[in-house]
């Protein structure tokens, strides 16, 4: 009965509130996606050189190229999409090298942004917004309910893990799976005005 009275006198842990959706964090995690961009790249005293992006982060990239520069070698490189980034080689491979980009904070949350959008917007539906590529993820959407009804939404955030939507009406409840252009997603947290998604890939439920 002490035991039970002890348990009982415990004060219960508070609960904390939830936080608003923020889709920033991840999308300045320094995550690498699988992304094919076309570009040219300038070592030290050497003509250009084409190259493809084989994956590519905010920080750095891995890149298929004929010609290998030495590592700690600087480059240059003009990427599609992308524009001119500085660089250094960190490791060779075998179809290429790898650089870690050599950036202000300020032009790696932009190509943080970029990338983010580059690998989502067709999945979504939504148009390419090249004049304005930070606010991009403004496009209007069309996401599916799990009975069918379609609703007319608005992009408000994309990261490489999910999105957020603002929509007209009720939202959907949370758990409730979506479909988005050609992506699924499972309603993660409400908003005012609006809900969040996280993507729901192959093979899960």
């Amino acid at each position: 009965m002490q035991w039970s009275a002890t348990l009982q006198a415990k004060p219960r842990p508070r609960m904390q509130p939830l936080a608003r959706f923020d889709l920033h964090k991840d999308r300045r995690a320094n995550v690498r996606v699988n992304l094919e961009l076309s570009g040219r790249f300038l070592s030290e005293g050497a003509e250009d050189h084409g190259l493809l992006t084989r994956n590519i982060s905010c920080g750095g990239a891995e890149l298929i190229a004929h010609d290998q520069p030495e590592v700690d070698t600087p480059v240059i490189c003009y990427l599609d999409d992308l524009g001119r980034l500085e660089a250094k080689v960190v490791r060779q491979t075998a179809n290429g090298f790898a650089v870690k980009f050599n950036v202000t904070p300020r032009k790696r949350d932009k190509i943080a942004d970029r990338l983010t959008w580059l690998a989502n917007y067709k999945e979504l539906g939504l148009d390419d917004e090249r004049e304005s590529p930070r606010h991009a993820a403004g496009g209007p959407a069309l996401v599916t309910r799990a009975d069918g009804r379609v609703l007319q939404c608005r992009t408000i955030d994309i990261s490489l893990s999910g999105a957020a939507f603002e929509a007209d009406g009720p939202a959907p409840p949370v758990g409730e799976i979506i479909t988005v252009g050609n992506l699924r997603g499972e309603v993660v947290r409400t908003l005012q005005n609006g809900f969040a998604i996280r993507y729901v890939h192959k093979g899960e439920s």
